[in-house]
């Protein structure tokens, strides 16, 4: 923790991984961009009860891609939230990979989000990756170890999944995982059921 952090520490970190908007022509669907409407009122609705009650005094950390990471992030920016997003690519390959194959208006919310967060770039700030490293758990485990210097009490792991594993490594799912070998309380919003 810096100088910065331990002089102004977050009542609570607001931790989140949830799965992107399917790629169109996607065989089984996941989150398809029907459903943006209902996961943003969720992920709303959970940061609203009194056990989250997210608001100014709260650190949100998250992805950045298209769906549960950009509507996670402007909703807690919406509330006054702190934000960081964490990439585990350099941006244009990020974009290209993570944004840019849903259209809609994604790339222009990603940088509205950008705009009132701090970003973290993987490579800028981590390095190279490491050879047999997956950079998607690593930015889920560079995630979590963010999250995790104001102390494991603070906290709240929010997931956006479909209860089953990833298209890869380094998933929502990953994380989950990891969180909760943290003890963290976790709050997933299940998206079969919105």
């Amino acid at each position: 923790m810096n100088s910065k952090d331990a002089a102004n520490p977050p009542r609570n970190v607001l931790l989140f991984s949830g799965h992107m908007i399917d790629a169109p022509g996607r065989k089984e669907p996941r989150f398809p961009p029907g459903k943006q409407a209902s996961v943003a009122d969720a992920i709303s609705a959970l940061l609203d009860t009194a056990d989250v009650a997210a608001g100014p005094n709260d650190l949100a950390i998250c992805g950045a891609a298209c769906g549960g990471d950009l509507l996670f992030a402007e909703a807690c920016l919406t509330r006054g939230a702190a934000l960081e997003m964490y990439i585990g690519f350099d941006e244009q390959a990020f974009l290209a990979d993570s944004i840019d194959f849903a259209n809609a208006n994604w790339r222009d919310r990603y940088f509205a989000a950008k705009g009132k967060a701090t970003m973290h770039v993987a490579p800028d700030e981590l390095g190279p990756l490491p050879a047999g490293a997956d950079p998607y758990e690593r930015n889920n485990l560079w995630m979590l170890e963010r999250a995790m210097r104001f102390g494991a009490a603070k906290m709240i792991f929010v997931c956006l999944w479909n209860g089953e594993g990833g298209d890869g490594p380094g998933g929502t799912k990953h994380l989950i995982d990891e969180a909760r070998k943290n003890s963290a309380p976790v709050y997933w919003l299940d998206i079969r059921k919105l």
